[in-house]
């Protein structure tokens, strides 16, 4: 029997509401990091065809820049669609406890609803779009960038 090799896939794109403000710090090495736990819902019709909803809780965690802008922009009850992809990790609690979580490490977040402080583009980048940051990008020049094109029709109406 031939050896089966499973493509290395690891991606996540969900969107949600932020259910308290972000938990910034810098590490002991001083790198930025950015924790907060989203509320995903999930729509769906029962047996009866009635609407039901779902909510889904998932934890967050920016680095650097990304980490930086999330502390700006962020607070509680901000919408975001995040794009990373899922890691664990375990720690021991003072108690000798050992504690695992799963979470989604971010590559990019778009804000929604982002106010800016400072007052520049009002949240939106040069050409009238929400901005959206990328872990890896260094200006804030972006094209066409929204999430709403990847949406059914039927998805569309439920956010109207």
């Amino acid at each position: 029997m031939a050896d089966l090799k499973m493509p290395e896939v690891n991606y996540v794109l969900i969107s949600g509401n932020l259910t308290r403000d972000p938990m910034y710090r810098q590490t002991a090495s001083s790198t930025p990091v950015c924790n907060f736990v989203i509320a995903s819902n999930r729509k769906y019709r029962d047996g009866n065809n009635n609407w039901l909803e779902d909510v889904c809780f998932v934890g967050i965690v920016a680095w650097n820049k990304l980490a930086e802008s999330c502390r700006e922009n962020l607070k509680k009850g901000s919408a975001v669609v995040v794009d990373g992809e899922l890691q664990s990790r375990s720690w021991k609690t003072e108690q000798g406890f050992i504690k695992h979580v799963v979470e989604v490490k971010a590559r990019r977040i778009q804000f929604l609803n982002i106010k800016r402080l400072n007052g520049s583009n009002n949240g939106h980048d040069n050409y009238g779009n929400e901005e959206s940051v990328f872990a890896d990008d260094e200006n804030n020049d972006y094209l066409e960038d929204s999430f709403d094109k990847f949406l059914s029709n039927e998805e569309s109406d439920l956010l109207k």
